[in-house]
């Protein structure tokens, strides 16, 4: 997972810097065993930092994203903004599909995003920082990841580019 995150990290570098957002990373120097999909994983954490970098493009920041290791084993990533925060009127349903705060968002990434993690035994959520949001997600340790990893249905539009299309937004933009 710590590779997944430095090359999410690597490829979303020059966008986070086009809005004046620094990216670091705070990664576990422990090795992590865990079965996950790939690519799967890779959409949630492009998703996630996705949304954190463009709630600073107005006013830029920093982004970090940090992974940890329980003593049982699970593995937590988090990624932190000091971006606008989360629509406190709204926690309860960012994750619901087609919910959006943006003009241009379809509501779909936090959604999908949720659903990968679930699929994988491990949990996705969201909490307040005194500047911007943290997005946290578990994935289990390999021994206790026994459930069936999802595949994306045919016809179902999965990519890495349609979760960078959905993004939170900021609760001074136009809801739709």
């Amino acid at each position: 997972m710590n590779e997944v995150a430095r090359e999410m990290l690597d490829l979303l570098r020059s966008q986070a810097g086009q809005r004046s957002v620094s990216l670091r990373a705070e990664l576990t120097a422990e090795p992590a065993s865990v079965i996950a999909d790939r690519v799967q994983l890779r959409q949630v954490l492009m998703n996630l930092i996705l949304n954190g970098i463009e709630a600073m493009q107005e006013s830029g920041g920093e982004l970090t994203v940090t992974s940890r290791i329980a003593p049982d084993g699970e593995l937590t990533i988090s990624v932190s903004d000091t971006g606008c925060g989360l629509p406190t009127e709204h926690t309860d349903q960012i994750f619901e599909t087609f919910f959006t705060t943006k003009s241009q968002g379809s509501g779909i990434g936090l959604s999908i995003s949720r659903s990968i993690v679930e699929s994988h035994g491990g949990r996705l959520w969201a909490t307040a920082n005194d500047r911007g949001a943290t997005f946290h997600f578990t994935v289990p340790p390999a021994a206790a990841n026994t459930t069936q990893v999802a595949t994306p249905r045919a016809g179902a539009d999965h990519t890495l580019e349609s979760a960078s299309q959905t993004t939170l937004g900021c609760p001074s933009e136009p809801r739709s």
